[in-house]
């Protein structure tokens, strides 16, 4: 069997209108402005929550509310996770 040639392949030279990246600048850590909402939804989720379990029914605004007491409470805790996403 006869042996294939082998091609002379041409060094890669990229295109010249390419620029060059631009370097983007290292963001700092989070400031307490953004940790204390966030830690305090999520704690406050979970306290609505609890008190809802607790005394609930005990108390009247929240026996008025009756089933939604969970989607605040829930929507509270989600919020807090939510911004977790730009803790740094």
């Amino acid at each position: 069997m006869p042996k294939s040639k082998v091609r002379k392949k041409t060094a890669y030279t990229p295109p010249a209108d390419r620029r060059t990246p631009v370097k983007v600048r290292a963001a700092g850590p989070t400031g307490l402005a953004w940790k204390i909402p966030m830690f305090g939804m999520m704690l406050l989720g979970l306290i609505w929550l609890l008190v809802n379990y607790i005394a609930g029914d005990k108390i009247s605004w929240m026996a008025d509310l009756g089933n939604w007491n969970f989607a605040g409470g829930f929507a509270l805790m989600i919020a807090g996770l939510l911004m977790t996403m730009r803790w740094r």
